[in-house]
């Protein structure tokens, strides 16, 4: 069981190379673009989406628009081309995830994927085992945010436990959240 919940398995902290070089910690850390500027529905479907190029050309084809890194991301916007991300958060099949109802009970970003603000390369920093789902499923709140710190990334709940639970209690109510342990919710 050590082996199969290992990040060797799991795919924790694994480099996985992409089509064209793109640094988080520039257009997130540096520039603090929104989350969902380029994955923008996150909010309203299971998928946070893969930005399209015109998402990227919105901005460079002011902003460096003649540079040599961006030669693939102009030559797919301009053919109607897909660049071929590689998917690095993978859940198995089997198993339904919906962005919109975590993003919406306030799960921020940063619970699963980290702080990609200081990821030149992204990597899954979370196990997204079935255990590691299931820890918050049985205990939301540490895990709740306000809405208007949901794609924050250096948003942090109060050091203080009482003050932490208070929060964690009040987002619980306002924004409905229940313990969620069915199997059926995310196996379907």
């Amino acid at each position: 069981m050590a082996y199969v919940r290992s990040p060797f398995v799991t795919n924790q902290h694994r480099p996985i190379e992409q089509p064209i070089e793109f640094d988080h910690r520039h257009h997130a850390g540096d520039e603090q673009i929104d989350c969902r500027y380029c994955h923008f529905s996150v909010e309203k479907s299971p998928s946070a989406g893969i930005p399209s190029t015109t998402v990227c050309m919105s901005c460079h084809a002011q902003v460096w628009n003649k540079s040599p890194y961006l030669a693939q991301v102009r030559q797919a916007y301009f053919t109607d081309q897909a660049i071929p991300w590689v998917r690095i958060h993978n859940l198995p099949d089997f198993v339904y995830f919906n962005h919109a109802i975590h993003v919406s009970k306030g799960v921020g970003c940063v619970t699963c994927h980290g702080r990609v603000d200081e990821m030149g390369a992204i990597e899954q920093v979370a196990p997204l085992t079935m255990q590691w789902c299931l820890d918050c499923h049985r205990n939301p709140g540490p895990n709740l945010r306000p809405q208007e710190f949901i794609t924050s990334l250096t948003w942090a709940p109060p050091t203080d436990p009482a003050q932490a639970k208070e929060l964690a209690d009040k987002l619980s109510t306002e924004n409905d959240v229940h313990s969620r342990t069915s199997c059926s919710t995310c196996h379907r």
